[in-house]
């Protein structure tokens, strides 16, 4: 699944031919996403100027006059500017048809994506409305990590995964960020100390900017905006090296499951 960093990836792919454009037309070829397109939306859409292509957590928000357009990548969506001319395959679920002559391509084989609409702001959209803080803004630090812990049993982990505490920490991400920060997966969320949460924060920051000026990591699916994969793959310490030697110690690393999702670390390096 594309995580933050892919995402960011793409936004930044698309939005130089997106951003103060005009849509010339939104053709939708099947609305069966994880949530339906709205039937309205093409008409909401056409002729209006894209303003902006941001961000927020895993979704690509784009800016129209009266309202905004929601998407997510799901599990294996992508998004590409193409000719519009470009005839469509089989799994081209949408097309944004620009003036210029360009077309934002919607790609999507299982269909876990969305295409939304927001009439109001943005951020008041259920998908929205309860998300963290950005792990790489000014909001999110080890003073958050330590006191949204607090009484927590879960496992660090899966609560650096809450998108209520930070957003677009993702199961690569926090494997690798973890094991920066020398902190076992497992351990209670509520055990851990505030020094150590900072710790841990930097290192998030660290490897999410790390893994966006990559392009993100390319495992099967994701490529950008642009057609190319993601070449963080070659910078991974532990996710999907279980049994591998660690590069700090060289011990074999060790592989479990939390959270139904596969976690990796070193049982030397991380405690």
């Amino acid at each position: 699944m594309p995580e933050l960093p892919e995402v960011e990836t793409a936004r930044r792919g698309i939005a130089p031919y997106l951003e103060g454009q005009r849509i010339k037309k939104v053709i939708v070829r099947d609305s069966r996403l994880r949530w339906p397109i709205p039937d309205e939306l093409p008409a909401l859409m056409k002729g209006k100027v894209i303003a902006t292509v941001t961000r927020r957590a895993k979704y690509l928000l784009l800016a129209l006059p009266k309202g905004t357009t929601i998407m997510h990548l799901g599990m294996s969506g992508s998004l590409r500017i193409i000719d519009a001319k470009e005839p469509a395959l089989l799994h081209d679920h949408v097309d944004i048809v620009l003036t210029s002559g360009k077309a934002l391509r919607f790609t999507d084989p299982r269909r876990f994506g969305c295409v939304l609409w927001e009439p109001g702001k943005p951020e008041q959209h259920k998908l929205l409305a309860h998300l963290g803080p950005e792990p790489l803004g000014n909001d999110f630090d080890g003073e958050r990590l330590f006191q949204c812990s607090r009484k927590r049993k879960a496992p660090v982990k899966t609560f650096i995964m809450d998108n209520k505490v930070v957003v677009g920490v993702g199961n690569i991400y926090a494997n690798e960020a973890l094991f920066a920060a020398g902190i076992r997966p497992d351990r209670q969320a509520g055990a851990i100390s505030r020094q150590r949460y900072q710790l841990l924060a930097d290192q998030i920051k660290q490897v999410l900017a790390k893994a966006i000026e990559q392009g993100g990591t390319t495992l099967k699916d994701f490529v950008g905006g642009d057609g190319k994969p993601g070449y963080f793959k070659q910078e991974l310490k532990v996710y999907g090296r279980g049994d591998q030697p660690c590069t700090s110690c060289k011990k074999s690393l060790i592989e479990i499951r939390l959270g139904q999702r596969s976690t990796v670390f070193c049982n030397s390096c991380q405690s």
